[in-house]
């Protein structure tokens, strides 16, 4: 891959009561609106790889850097990264664009707003791609309670929000380590670890596997990260159960047309019985691990434009 890729300029669009960095790409395309959503700890310069794709094949692409990333307002209050407030800037840069609906693709936490669009406000999504999160079922216990029960209380999301400020903290203090750490490919099979996997990370002097992109393009990350420090995006997960309570209001069914992609290398895990939430959907795999727009870009395009030109 080249290293060449930047994104456009970037637009500082005031939605919902904060203001999103937004890059946008294909405005000849007006009409035709594809939003990307980024995961954490992520920037939009993930999507750099297809963004030139999909204007090439007649869309509008609107890629935010979404609330506590970049250049975006960072909100010091918790509740303000609840699944209401993020979905809520994407709702109003619709209105913003003066769109009645759009296509949303996701990875990450990107894909778990998406799939909370797609819930929350239904009229507004047209179509949904999403990587490598799949559909989360709300069960009958909260998400933190249910994962500590499984995973213990060392899981990085139970420990963000059983342990505020300590792994914000040591992730401020180790960026570059960390993030060096955490973008690999091909990493070795290992024996389950002590401790916390994200402090983990950050400490740890070596890093495994193969880096999956260059230090320039690294480095759009991590200048990200030393400017807001980690606390904003962490607090997504310290919303994981008022979004549980949230997400109690309405149908648990995804009516939209939907393309799940995973890495087959992903420790993310398949949902086996997606269809029974998302009638629609159409699932693939790419041969990659957590980081698929990186790590197979030129696959993953070809997949995703041609389940839109379906």
């Amino acid at each position: 891959m080249t290293n060449t890729i930047k994104l456009p300029k970037p637009t500082l669009i005031s939605v919902n009561d904060v203001t999103l960095e937004v890059f946008e790409a294909g405005q000849e395309n007006k009409g035709n609106p594809i939003i990307l959503c980024h995961g954490w700890p992520e920037h939009a310069f993930s999507w750099r790889y297809q963004v030139e794709p999909l204007v090439k094949a007649g869309y509008h692409v609107i890629v935010p850097n979404q609330r506590g990333y970049g250049n975006s307002t960072c909100p010091k209050e918790v509740t303000k990264y609840d699944i209401e407030h993020l979905t809520g800037d994407l709702v109003a840069l619709l209105d913003h664009y003066e769109y009645e609906k759009a296509i949303f693709m996701g990875h990450d936490w990107g894909a778990s707003i998406v799939w909370s669009m797609s819930l929350l406000h239904p009229e507004r999504v047209d179509k949904m791609i999403n990587l490598c999160l799949p559909y989360q079922v709300r069960g009958e216990k909260p998400w933190i309670e249910f994962m500590e029960e499984f995973l213990g209380e060392d899981y990085y999301f139970v420990h963000f929000n059983k342990q505020p400020g300590v792994a914000d903290e040591i992730l401020d203090e180790n960026v570059t380590q960390f993030m060096q750490n955490l973008y690999r490919k091909n990493v070795p099979a290992q024996a389950p670890g002590e401790g916390m996997e994200m402090i983990n990370l950050a400490k740890s002097p070596v890093a495994l596997g193969e880096p999956v992109m260059s230090d320039e393009d690294l480095s759009v990350y991590i200048s990200g990260f030393q400017k807001n420090g980690f606390t904003p995006s962490i607090n997504w997960y310290r919303n994981l159960d008022r979004n549980w309570h949230l997400l109690g209001e309405v149908s648990p069914i995804v009516d939209q047309k939907t393309l799940m992609v995973y890495g087959e290398k992903d420790v993310i895990p398949p949902l086996p019985n997606i269809k029974d939430f998302v009638p629609n959907i159409d699932v693939k795999s790419l041969d990659a691990g957590h980081w698929v727009q990186e790590e197979r870009p030129e696959e993953l395009n070809e997949m995703i434009l041609n389940w839109l030109g379906k």
